[in-house]
């Protein structure tokens, strides 16, 4: 594969080349990882940059709905718009259906979109290994927007907001208790609350759940990140596309503030830094995955479980055998 010549398609905006690089960065092989972070380093230069938006919310929510009516909306306007969209993968096959397209069919026509599905595989927060180095090529091809829509809340949704410049919560009107259904930690993470399918009978009940939420985020500590009155709750309906124009205002005001403060290029500056640490830690664990680890790790374990050996002195023995000692 020519690194240069897939370069100079990216940033010509050529739509082939970026989904042949994004399969470049999420292959696991050796020489693919490889040309992929010789096609990341010619790229890094480029000085384009996209607002990130990290999207999450429970199954059934309305995510795919709302992704395509504000990705339409988006597009009206002449932004350009990439969709990562990450897919459950099966415990069992490793499997995915990679249904995103089907269910964004019109977003899925707009020329100026393009969506990706990816199978979450088994990494944590149901996004991709690959997906924040497939967010830096479509940044690079010329995207104003790039949505990172992810499986579904959970603790390790901290993995979205570690690629995100902005993180919304999208959840959906109920008839019980919603605050208890929604972990905090998901909240301090969200700097958008929006309640969906505010729409025909189920408007009064989200105007409610609505009012919930602002009075729960009214509790909360105060970020530095955050300008007065943020972070807010409103309500949406994507399906009849009511309400983005307020919700994108809002994300707007939220963005401009924090590049006129300095939170933007500290936050993206911090993000890299957690992505190196993540990186190493993942190569580690590459390691215990070849032939004479693995042999060994099933061996000790065999040990451990007949007691002829601790755990922690059979830890000492893998370690020391990679040359990763403890301290």
């Amino acid at each position: 594969m020519d690194i240069a010549e897939l370069r100079d398609r990216i940033l010509k905006q050529d739509r082939r080349a970026l989904a042949r690089a994004i399969t470049l960065v999420e292959s696991g092989r050796a020489d693919h990882r490889a040309q992929a972070a010789d096609l990341l380093e010619a790229l890094r230069g480029a000085g384009r940059q996209a607002l990130r938006i990290g999207l999450s919310g429970t199954p059934g929510v309305g995510k795919s709905t709302f992704i395509e009516s504000f990705g339409i909306f988006l597009t009206a306007q002449g932004k350009r718009v990439a969709v990562l969209a990450v897919d459950p993968s099966s415990a069992r096959s490793g499997g995915s259906i990679l249904g995103d397209k089907t269910r964004m069919e019109r977003l899925s026509r707009d020329k100026n979109a393009f969506i990706r599905p990816s199978p979450s595989q088994t990494h944590l927060g149901g996004v991709a290994r690959r997906t924040r180095e497939a967010v830096a090529l479509c940044e690079a091809a010329g995207f104003d927007v790039v949505l990172i829509e992810t499986v579904g809340v959970g603790q390790s949704e901290t993995v979205v907001a570690e690629m995100s410049d902005l993180f919304l919560l999208l959840l959906a009107p109920a008839g019980g208790d919603e605050l208890q259904g929604v972990k905090r930690g998901i909240m301090e993470m969200a700097d958008l609350i929006l309640v969906n399918k505010a729409d025909g009978d189920l408007k009064s009940t989200a105007m409610r759940t609505c009012a919930d939420y602002l009075g729960a985020l009214r509790l909360l500590r105060k970020r530095p990140q955050d300008p007065e009155g943020f972070p807010k709750a409103m309500t949406v309906s994507a399906l009849e596309e009511q309400g983005l124009t307020d919700a994108w205002a809002q994300m707007c005001e939220l963005t401009d503030w924090r590049r006129a403060n300095g939170h933007w290029e500290g936050r993206r500056e911090s993000q890299a830094q957690f992505w190196f640490h993540e990186e190493v830690k993942q190569g580690v664990l590459a390691q215990l995955q070849t032939g004479d680890a693995k042999a060994q790790i099933a061996e000790l374990a065999a040990q451990v479980a007949a007691q002829e050996i601790t755990p922690s002195a059979a830890a000492d023995k893998v370690l020391n055998a990679l040359d990763i000692r403890t301290k």
